[in-house]
């Protein structure tokens, strides 16, 4: 019952006060995150579109046209541009004039009307090390689709392979970036409400009436947690509801437990702003140390590489950040069907993180109380 005295209750509505009330807190909450979301959905993706490639044809033959025909006929495809010297696929490259060449020796098509395989060389621009590789994949893609349509005669590959992709079939890019983009601008609005709410206190003065109110160190902790809780909730829901409505996501997970990880996850986010906000002393400082820590805890949470590509000591340190358990819960509740037990497994590991993150933020606040 301590928790919800009436000292408290009116801590917890000034906060909220402090934060609505402001035009530039409320403009901060809800413009920059809305139109992230929709920028970052179109915008970040690893799909190649419109790209530039060279071919260097010394076969002239049947089977090389053909190669040339359906790689110029394919969508990510801007232009085919011919060469006619390696000094030339060198001078291209240099100047970023293509991403890729196709260098088709001249004994390509005899190869393939004697029953070898038909090898071709591609030349990536090294610089755009991503692309290059989605390219390649489109490329070696287009190879295999001719391979398998000589059944009955000459081959380019010795075998094809048919894929499928389980829970994105079409391979729509937009259904994994969506639930992260959501995870990550939480994440950041997050540390930044929390961040900045002692250091507000101190820059408008407000902080020496907490040395003389007889409000506990806990109390404050609440009350400072109350509204990044509430709004971020609130954000998060709306991040989800636009995925599936906006987007067409399809959402196939436990919306409770999903519902249940979200608040674990502002929870443990809370503690770290609050420790951010204890130890800076200006707004501006608050906001630097934002993005000193969000920007490290979004590049190891496995949203862009995966984490098991990390040396081991970061992987290590990828534990402990919330936001690596949280989107594995999100992305899994949109596509996957995560059974329980999976959401347990990266449940609990934000529950031990907010209860560590949330003990400090106390140590640290009764310090600056003192």
């Amino acid at each position: 019952m301590r928790l919800l005295s009436p000292r408290l209750m009116a801590q917890i509505v000034k906060e909220l006060l402090s934060v609505l009330r402001d035009p530039k807190s409320r403009f901060v909450l809800i413009v920059p995150p809305l139109v992230q979301l929709f920028v970052f959905s179109f915008a970040a993706t690893l799909d190649v579109r419109n790209v530039d490639i060279a071919i260097y044809d010394r076969d002239a033959g049947n089977w090389s046209h053909e190669l040339v025909g359906r790689i110029g006929a394919a969508q990510f495809v801007h232009r085919l541009l011919p060469v006619q010297s390696p000094a030339e696929i060198k001078r291209m490259i240099e100047q970023r004039e293509v991403i890729a060449v196709i260098n088709i020796p001249e004994y390509f098509s005899r190869d393939i009307d004697a029953g070898r395989i038909g090898k071709a060389q591609v030349i990536l621009d090294g610089r755009r090390a991503n692309a290059g590789q989605v390219v390649l994949g489109y490329l070696n893609s287009i190879a295999s689709r001719l391979s398998a349509e000589l059944t009955a005669g000459p081959r380019l590959t010795n075998e094809s392979a048919v894929v499928n992709h389980w829970f994105n079939p079409n391979l729509i890019y937009r259904w994994f970036i969506v639930p992260s983009i959501g995870g990550i601008l939480v994440t950041f609005i997050t540390l930044l409400v929390t961040a900045l709410s002692i250091a507000r206190e101190r820059e408008l003065g407000t902080f020496d009436q907490l040395l003389v109110s007889p409000c506990t160190p806990i109390e404050i902790i609440v009350s400072k947690m109350a509204p990044a809780l509430l709004i971020n909730t609130v954000l998060g829901l709306f991040m989800v509801a636009a995925g599936i409505f906006l987007f067409g996501i399809p959402f196939t997970g436990n919306f409770v437990l999903l519902l249940i990880s979200m608040v674990l996850f502002i929870i443990s986010l809370v503690g770290i702003g609050l420790m951010i906000s204890a130890v800076c002393s200006t707004q501006q400082q608050a906001i630097l140390g934002t993005f000193a820590i969000g920007v490290p805890a979004v590049l190891m949470s496995g949203f862009a590489t995966p984490v098991e590509n990390m040396p081991t000591v970061l992987q290590w340190l990828a534990q402990a950040i919330p936001l690596k358990h949280y989107l594995i819960i999100l992305q899994g509740s949109f596509l996957k069907a995560l059974p329980p037990s999976e959401v347990f497994a990266n449940a609990w590991p934000m529950a031990v993180i907010a209860m560590i993150t949330l003990s400090a933020a106390t140590l640290f606040v009764r310090g600056k109380l003192q």
